[in-house]
């Protein structure tokens, strides 16, 4: 038992790193950029929130765990802006491996669980993947609306990247909620001269 608890203590000793992972993306009060740490409560929080947007097939206490863990791998690899150059297949291969250096600090049961919960969310296909990705790309263009562009200007990004890297996932896990924000996300664009 003592050697369970030592693995889990030190697990949660290094997640406490996250706190210190900057994203690209700003506070809604535009006062400073987020955290990881950050972005993880708040995508569970929305998760919450818009449960009804869910399937019936979704669990949301599942939806909750990989939200909670979908950036650990941040610790160590950093975090890759949506819209940044970022070499994807470098980045993939750097989250692997601070996936498995990161899970392996816990007991095995928990490896294992952890690491499932982190692969399904990468990979997107289950229902409650679908819905978790969602959740993740819709917190960023709301909070870029509220601060007049955001990183969209800092990343000169159009409408076009929006629709295939927001809107593509934002569609297949909560089509309603797509439906609602995309009429945004254009007026946006258009109002900011911004037409591609």
């Amino acid at each position: 038992m003592k050697a369970r608890l030592d693995a889990q203590i030190a697990f949660l000793k290094e997640a406490d790193h996250l706190k210190s992972v900057i994203r690209a993306s700003r506070l809604i009060d535009g006062s400073r950029f987020e955290n990881s740490a950050e972005h993880s409560w708040h995508v569970m929080l929305y998760a919450l929130v818009l449960s009804d947007q869910a399937g019936a097939q979704v669990d949301i206490l599942r939806v909750l765990q990989m939200l909670l863990i979908h950036d650990i791998v941040e610790i160590d690899a950093g975090d890759a802006p949506i819209h940044g150059n970022v070499d994807l297949d470098a980045q993939a291969a750097a989250e692997q491996a601070a996936a498995r250096r990161l899970f392996g600090l816990l007991p095995d049961d928990l490896e294992s669980n952890f690491g499932s919960l982190w692969s399904e969310f990468e990979e997107g296909t289950s229902p409650d993947a679908r819905f978790a990705k969602a959740i993740d790309r819709l917190q960023t263009p709301i909070t870029n609306i509220e601060l007049g562009g955001g990183s969209w200007i800092d990343y000169n990004v159009t409408m076009k990247q929006l629709d295939h890297r927001v809107g593509v996932p934002i569609n297949r896990g909560m089509p309603i909620v797509w439906g609602w924000l995309r009429p945004k996300l254009l007026n946006w664009f258009k109002e900011h001269g911004v037409t591609k």
